[in-house]
C-alpha cells in the first residue's frame, strides 16, 4: 500500500479510534466535572495522533521518528490518566481495559513503525529522492 497522507498510516488511524474512546468517556458527568483530569488525558490522546501528522509531513526519518517517539509517550500518559480516572471511580474496570488496551496497540504500532523508519527509508522518500536523482544526472 503506498502512504501517501497521514491518515493512511495505521497508527494514525488507530490514534483516532483512541481519541474517540477518550471523548466518550470524559463526556460522562461525573469524569467531566473532573476539568483538569479531562483536559490532560484529551490532550495527550490528541497529541498522539497531532504528533504522527506533524512527523508524518516533515519528509525526513529523523524528525519524523522524534515526533513519534512523543506520539508513543503520549500514548503512554493517556494509559497514566486511565489510573486516575479509575481510581476515582471515573470509569469502569472494563471501559478501562478497553481504552489503555487501544492506547497500547497504539503504541505498539507506532513502535514498530520507529523500528522500519531506523533502518529503511521511509516509501514516500524514495520515490521523490529517485526522481530528483534521475534529474541530478540528466542535468548534468
Amino acid at each position: 500500500m503506498r502512504i501517501s497522507r497521514f491518515e493512511d498510516l495505521e497508527c494514525w488511524q488507530e490514534a483516532r479510534i483512541l481519541v474517540r474512546q477518550v471523548y466518550k468517556v470524559t463526556r460522562a458527568v461525573q469524569f467531566g466535572k473532573d476539568y483538569g483530569l479531562t483536559g490532560q488525558i484529551q490532550r495527550a490522546a490528541i497529541s498522539v495522533m497531532a504528533n504522527i501528522a506533524e512527523g508524518f509531513v516533515r519528509r525526513s526519518n529523523r524528525e519524523f521518528v522524534q515526533f513519534l517517539f512523543v506520539a508513543m509517550s503520549s500514548a503512554a500518559e493517556v494509559q497514566n490518566h486511565l489510573y486516575v480516572a479509575m481510581d476515582q471511580k471515573y470509569l469502569s474496570q472494563e471501559e478501562f481495559a478497553v481504552i489503555y488496551s487501544q492506547a497500547d496497540k497504539t503504541a505498539r504500532i507506532i513502535s514498530g513503525l520507529i523500528s522500519y523508519l531506523k533502518t529503511n527509508q521511509a516509501p514516500w522518500t524514495s520515490t521523490r529522492k529517485t526522481k530528483e536523482t534521475k534529474k541530478t544526472r540528466e542535468t548534468r
